[in-house]
């Protein structure tokens, strides 16, 4: 099964990382680690709660103002 991971910089170092389509988050110091961890966390999670919709999320961007 493929899924979405979403990875963002953590203030204290590392990374964040995000699955969108179960809503487990996890971390790691290396891009690898947080990717791993969450490849775990997300199994766990759908041990649990077997998915039931089969559709990826669509990731995009979007602008705001910026403020001075």
């Amino acid at each position: 099964m493929e899924l979405s991971a979403v990875l963002t910089p953590a203030p204290e170092g590392g990374y964040v990382a995000y699955n969108p389509e179960t809503g487990t988050t996890t971390q790691g110091e290396t891009v690898e680690e947080a990717l791993a961890n969450l490849v775990e966390a997300t199994e766990l999670y759908l041990e649990e709660f077997p998915m039931t919709i089969s559709t990826r999320s669509l990731l995009t961007t979007f602008q705001v103002a910026e403020h001075a």
